[in-house]
């Protein structure tokens, strides 16, 4: 065992998981990846151990309106990811990093950083990037719970999920939100070193569908309180995979199911250098896609400003990664 991998394991406490739960991190077959690493003794695929894995704990108010709503969401981003994606706008935390770079390490003050934005009339918490760290997901959920608190659950997902490891989080999870990236595996291996990628998310994108179906839930205030939005972001110079990722919604899961189509893209990590992804989407590009979704009718969604991605550049080394 390393100097590094020695560290992270003495801050790591097992208490906060069950037994299951502590058998499946012993040997990891979370993700679809099924490294089988001791996550108590190294690091996966995904850069994460057994701790949190917490990169950064705010309110987010850039989210879907019925995400969002009017006070914003909490949002846990988590550190480390399942896939690879050469673009991923929290390029800065999602690929492997530092352990000083988390925000918190323990579940205690985790749990009452939650509180204190709940605490300002925030009604959601919202698990990003979390296939990798489930567990430690259901542990957040569970000492919420033990405080007295049930917030709206939020599952903000890449779709690079284990339908197992989803059936896992019926009855815990309030709102699915996956991002549906590629129907086609060669993009997928290029740009997220995931082949399976697409076979993959279709299975996950409709065990979320059977849990939750079509109908997005919402409040007197518009919030969502049960449900599921599925995502798209078009890439520049790839409508084509765009709009094969609509018909595979609209002829495997339903045209009713609500969907964010998004515009926002902005070359960030390793795209900054990749010709054909070096430069935002066009206009044009994004109206091609989004004519499509309503040929096929979609009858629930929103499209975004195709200028909008200035909004949602996130800056992590900040305390609020969002505000400017």
């Amino acid at each position: 065992m390393g100097y590094y991998d020695k560290i992270v394991y003495e801050m790591i406490d097992p208490g906060i998981y069950t037994e299951e739960e502590r058998l499946i991190l012993s040997s990891c077959t979370l993700c679809p990846r099924e490294c089988g690493i001791d996550r108590f003794e190294a690091t996966g695929y995904c850069g994460a151990d057994a701790g949190l894995n917490i990169a950064s704990i705010c309110i987010h108010r850039g989210e879907e309106p019925p995400i969002s709503g009017p006070q914003g969401i909490c949002n846990i981003f988590f550190a480390g990811c399942n896939l690879r994606c050469f673009y991923c706008q929290n390029y800065d935390i999602s690929h492997p990093v530092s352990f000083s770079k988390y925000a918190v390490t323990d579940l205690t003050t985790c749990v009452d950083t939650i509180e204190e934005i709940l605490s300002k009339g925030i009604y959601a918490v919202g698990f990003v990037s979390p296939s990798h760290v489930v567990p430690q997901v259901k542990s957040i959920i569970r000492e919420l719970g033990r405080r007295g608190y049930k917030p709206v659950t939020v599952y903000n997902t890449n779709s690079y999920d284990k339908v197992e490891t989803l059936k896992e989080l019926e009855g815990l999870i309030d709102v699915y939100l996956p991002d549906y990236k590629y129907v086609s595996p060669l993009l997928a291996a290029r740009y997220s070193d995931a082949p399976d990628y697409p076979e993959v998310a279709i299975k996950a994108l409709k065990e979320m569908y059977y849990q939750k179906g079509s109908v997005l839930h919402t409040d007197e205030n518009g919030v969502a309180y049960s449900g599921m939005l599925i995502r798209h972001l078009v890439l520049p110079g790839h409508t084509d995979n765009s709009i094969g990722v609509l018909r595979s919604i609209a002829e495997e899961i339903s045209t009713g199911v609500h969907l964010s189509l998004m515009s926002q893209y902005h070359p960030a990590g390793e795209a900054i250098s990749m010709c054909e992804l070096n430069r935002p989407l066009t206009k044009e590009e994004y109206s091609l896609v989004a004519e499509e979704m309503e040929r096929l009718g979609f009858r629930n969604g929103w499209l975004q400003d195709p200028d909008s991605y200035k909004n949602y550049l996130p800056d992590f080394s900040r305390e609020h990664p969002f505000e400017w």
